[in-house]
């Protein structure tokens, strides 16, 4: 038998087919959130998924958009009669205890790196996910979720920067050998490329200094390769962190899923 697990982003969406014996991930498909306002894309993505597989008809997700979660509710029920539950409406105190003011304000992505982290490490982790923001999450080895730090995402700089300024074009980023740019491109992908790497190492001290403890750092999301030689602490580059977290609740609320 086999489950969906999703996890539904500003960007992009991911959806994961997970044989259910051994909860290993079988086939993961991406595709640009956006087209979720697709009705007719959204159904025959749903119907590609789920082809020929013997499914059950409960689904989980992670999701920090909640009119696509909504959307691809509807379309799972309707086109294979599957049930489809976000994370934050299930109990995850066995799995994670969430340790800042207000529980509702923490991201369901956010959520599932904390548990993905803390199963698989077992030691104080700082989650560090490029999605559209740049978040970095704090979990200990006792399975504390302490928060975290959220900065603008890569893209979403990008793209704001070079909407607002006329002489500025869209580029992509790239690792500079040499910080003093001899155009305006070089320049830009010396900014964003020295910055960023800049605002992470100094995030992660800072961290490590207010806590007094030491982290295994996790890497996650489209640019965790891109700093790989910037970086000052060791790391480790976890691509299905945010996935395997949902595994993770799904195991712990297999049995009320449906309630």
């Amino acid at each position: 038998m086999y489950v969906l697990i999703g996890d539904i982003g500003n960007t992009i969406t991911k959806v994961c087919l997970v044989d259910t014996k051994i909860f290993n991930i079988k086939k993961i498909f991406y595709f640009n959130s956006k087209q979720i306002k697709s009705k007719s894309f959204l159904a025959s993505k749903i119907k590609k998924i789920i082809k020929n597989k013997s499914m059950y008809k409960i689904a989980l997700f992670s999701s920090v958009v909640p009119k696509y979660q909504a959307k691809i509710k509807k379309i799972l029920f309707t086109v294979s009669k599957i049930k489809m539950r976000e994370i934050k409406e299930k109990s995850l105190k066995k799995v994670i205890k969430i340790n800042i003011k207000n529980k509702k304000q923490v991201g369901s992505d956010r959520i599932a790196n904390a548990v993905g982290a803390f199963k698989r490490y077992k030691s104080n982790c700082i989650v560090l996910d490029f999605g559209t923001a740049t978040t970095f999450d704090v979990i200990t080895k006792q399975g504390v979720y302490n928060g975290g730090i959220i900065a603008p995402g890569v893209n979403l700089s990008i793209q704001s920067l070079s909407s607002s300024a006329d002489q500025i074009p869209f580029f992509s980023i790239k690792k500079q050998k040499k910080i003093i740019g001899k155009n305006t491109i070089e320049a830009l992908r010396s900014g964003f490329y020295w910055g960023y790497s800049g605002l992470i190492n100094n995030i992660i001290l800072k961290i490590e200094s207010e806590t007094k403890k030491k982290y295994k750092i996790i890497f996650t999301g489209g640019y965790a390769h891109l700093f790989k030689t910037s970086m000052i602490k060791p790391f480790i580059i976890d691509k299905n962190i945010t996935i395997n977290g949902i595994i993770e609740i799904y195991k712990d609320n297999k049995s009320n899923l449906i309630k």
